[in-house]
C-alpha cells in the first residue's frame, strides 16, 4: 500500500510539472495570437492538450488547460480598416495604439502583469475565425472581449478618443459598468487624467457599450480627449504629451489595484 501511495504522489507531481512547462497555445481557435504578454517568467503557462481517446486517471484531478494570467488587459481601440474617429489625416486608431503601448510599458515596468491586445495597425476582427456574425464590427468586439475569457485577468482598460460636432468639447471621460469595482477603477483613472489635463470631468455608466456589457471583470472605456478639439488633438498627437496621458492612466490603474 505504501509503494502504491508513493507512486500516486509521483504521478500527480509529474502531471503538475508537465502542465507548468507546457508551451502556450490558443483555445478552440479563439485566441488573439498577436496579443503581447508581460508576466513573470514562472507565470506563463500553456494549454494542456487532451487526447479524446484517453480518459483522465480515476485517482487524479483532470486539468484541461493551464493558462497565462494577467492583472490588466489593455484594449487599443479600433485598428486596420476601422480608423475610428478622425480629423483630417489624424486617426483615432493611431492615437489609441500609441498611448496603449506607453501604458503597457509603464505598468509592466511597475511589475504588473499586463496584456496588450493589439500591437500594430490591424483590426482584431481579422483574427476572429470563430464568430460567424456577418458584422465585422461585432466580430471585432467579440474578439476583444474573448481575451478576458481565455486568460485569468482582473480588469480591462479600453482606450479610445472622443469626437463632437462642437469644437469646444474637450477633456477626458471614463465610462464604466453598472458595478462597484468598475466604477472605482473609473474613478481612479478619471481623477488621474483630470489632474494631468487640468479638467474636472466625472466618470459615468456606459450603458450601451458592448465591452462593458459582456466582460465579466471590472472594465472601463477611457476616452482620452476629443480629436475634434484643437488643444486635445495637439496633446494626443504629441509623443511627449502621450507619455503624460499614459502615466496618468497607469497611475489610476495602480491606485485601484492597491486600494481594492
Amino acid at each position: 500500500m505504501a509503494s502504491f501511495h508513493r507512486a500516486g504522489i509521483l504521478s500527480a507531481f509529474l502531471i503538475s510539472a508537465a502542465m507548468l512547462f507546457a508551451p502556450a497555445s490558443g483555445i478552440g481557435g479563439k485566441s488573439s495570437a498577436s496579443a503581447v504578454y508581460a508576466v513573470p517568467e514562472h507565470g506563463q503557462n500553456g494549454e494542456i492538450g487532451k487526447d479524446d481517446s484517453e480518459e483522465p486517471h480515476p485517482r487524479l484531478p483532470h486539468y484541461r488547460r493551464a493558462l497565462p494570467t494577467a492583472e490588466v488587459v489593455i484594449d487599443a481601440g479600433h485598428g486596420g480598416i476601422d480608423g475610428g474617429s478622425s480629423h483630417e489625416d489624424v486617426l483615432e486608431k493611431d492615437i489609441n495604439l500609441a498611448v496603449a503601448r506607453k501604458v503597457y510599458t509603464r505598468l509592466s515596468r511597475s511589475g504588473i502583469r499586463v496584456v496588450l491586445n493589439r500591437t500594430g495597425d490591424y483590426a482584431p476582427s481579422d483574427e476572429n475565425k470563430w464568430h460567424r456574425s456577418p458584422s465585422r464590427h461585432r466580430r471585432d468586439l467579440s474578439q476583444r472581449s474573448q481575451l478576458t475569457k481565455e486568460i485569468e485577468t482582473r480588469l480591462l482598460v479600453s482606450l479610445h478618443v472622443n469626437w463632437s460636432s462642437s469644437p469646444g468639447a474637450r477633456g477626458p471621460s471614463v465610462l464604466h459598468q453598472k458595478e462597484g469595482q468598475s466604477a472605482l477603477l473609473a474613478f481612479f483613472i478619471q481623477d488621474a487624467l483630470n489632474r494631468q489635463q487640468g479638467r474636472s470631468g466625472r466618470s459615468s455608466v456606459g450603458k450601451t457599450f458592448y465591452l462593458l456589457n459582456v466582460v465579466k471583470q471590472p472594465a472601463v472605456i477611457v476616452e482620452l480627449g476629443f480629436i475634434s478639439n484643437d488643444a486635445d488633438r495637439r496633446m494626443l498627437t504629441d509623443s511627449r504629451r502621450q507619455e503624460e496621458v499614459a502615466s496618468a492612466i497607469a497611475s489610476g490603474v495602480r491606485n485601484y489595484l492597491l486600494f481594492r
